[in-house]
């Protein structure tokens, strides 16, 4: 599956690994999220977080292969389509989130909260119609 095999490319660095997702409705984003959280092994049904905002999912099971990358304690997903800005993400801890190197937060709607993500530490996922049964997904 083509979002479990971008876990491996994940550069690592000293804050939370951030992937955000952009793309109009239904454009792909939690189909994503959800093969994103299996290459992860997330056993949970992962489900669009629109209306809790958040997800946290503890990654037992993820270990690290090699000494020099990182393992990952916490895998969140976060949609940002209920926030009006950037201070309703701070008001519920998402500072604090995305500093910690032990996690992986994936991130819908990302535009509502874009001045508070770093862009060197966000990978950017754009998925685009092609038509009802085909997308486009471009990464920067």
């Amino acid at each position: 599956m083509f979002a479990r095999s971008i876990i491996k490319e994940l550069i690592f660095g000293k804050k939370a690994v951030v992937v955000v997702l952009s793309g109009d409705l239904g454009a792909g984003k939690t189909t994503f999220a959800q093969g994103f959280a299996k290459g992860l092994s997330v056993k949970e049904p992962v489900k669009s977080p629109t209306f809790v905002i958040l997800k946290r999912y503890h990654l037992q099971n993820v270990r690290c292969q090699m000494s020099d990358v990182r393992c990952f304690r916490y895998f969140y997903h976060i949609d940002c389509y209920r926030l009006k800005n950037a201070r309703d993400a701070r008001a519920l801890g998402f500072a604090e989130i995305l500093k910690s190197p032990a996690n992986l937060v994936l991130i819908e709607w990302p535009e509502r909260i874009k001045n508070i993500l770093s862009k060197k530490q966000t990978i950017t996922v754009k998925f685009s119609h092609i038509n009802e049964t085909a997308r486009k997904i471009s990464f920067n």
